[in-house]
């Protein structure tokens, strides 16, 4: 739908759900290339767009003068006109740096797949230059002139809700709400991803980071988790989810000390986390 209307993608969910992948699968699928704008607080238009390649600027200044100096053709014309010829040479696109907005925007090939990720690590301030961006789908370049999209990107933004993100760009979107896959997506996913483990293996791992999300953890483990802590599993040559192993590689999943104290806490004289373990090994195949 989002091809067929020209509309962005707005992907919103927790950390580690797999927004970010659903945009590399759709350039993939699509075939065109994929260009990604990571978002962090602080964050400005510029670093977005495009930059002046100033060491290279220099480089060629240099070069001028000296040949001004030897008198070759070029540099035989006038004060004036010599400063402006190096001028417009220097601010052309011989020397420009496209970062990803300005790249989506005029890619010089077929219009590429534009993901926007993390958008609600930005401020407003470049929350609202976004959203003039994708009603135009146009820059404007002092010193070049108005560069504008000759074929949409296509435009995925994604969203772990670190904050709210304004209505107004919102609303330019085509919304999908990503949520944790369910036992049986979750295993396709990762026997996909890790094909060289053991399917026993994979449904015990699934099984354990399915009941593990009912925890009052601050952070839940997303499908990233589950595929980095089978990745570790694998490399120790675990067949089964023993507890000292469990334990040791524990901080595949969980990123913060309280969720691990809940997990390694001891509930009635035994430590919880082997309640967990037999939980799961006694959860149907």
């Amino acid at each position: 739908m989002t091809l067929a209307l020209e509309r962005p993608l707005f992907l919103e969910g927790e950390p580690g759900v797999g927004k970010t992948e659903v945009a590399k699968v759709i350039a993939a699928a699509v075939g065109r290339p994929l260009i990604r704008l990571q978002c962090y607080e602080g964050i400005d238009r510029q670093t977005a767009l495009y930059e002046w390649d100033f060491p290279r600027q220099m480089l060629h200044i240099r070069l001028a003068e000296a040949a001004r100096f030897q008198g070759d053709e070029r540099g035989s014309a006038s004060g004036e006109a010599w400063k402006a010829q190096l001028e417009q040479e220097l601010f052309s696109r011989r020397f420009l740096l496209r970062r990803p907005l300005l790249a989506a925007v005029d890619p010089g090939g077929p219009a590429p797949i534009l993901l926007i990720d993390e958008v609600d690590r930005s401020d407003e301030e470049f929350e609202a230059f976004l959203l003039e961006l994708l009603g135009e789908f146009q820059v404007t370049i002092p010193e070049i002139g108005t560069l504008r999209a000759v074929e949409k990107p296509v435009v995925i933004l994604t969203s772990n809700r670190t904050r709210e993100v304004h209505d107004a760009l919102k609303r330019r979107c085509l919304y999908h709400w990503i949520d944790y896959p369910d036992f049986a997506k979750e295993l396709e996913i990762l026997l996909l991803k890790v094909p060289e483990i053991p399917r026993a293996l994979g449904v015990r791992v699934c099984r354990f980071v399915q009941r593990l999300r009912r925890e009052p953890l601050y952070k839940k483990p997303g499908i990233a988790e589950t595929i980095h802590w089978a990745q570790a599993l694998h490399a120790l040559g675990a067949r089964t989810l023993e507890p000292s192993v469990v334990e040791e590689t524990l901080g595949c999943l969980v990123k913060y000390r309280d969720d691990l104290e809940i997990l390694t806490a001891e509930r009635e004289d035994r430590p919880y986390l082997a309640d967990i373990l037999r939980e799961v090994e006694a959860m149907p195949r």
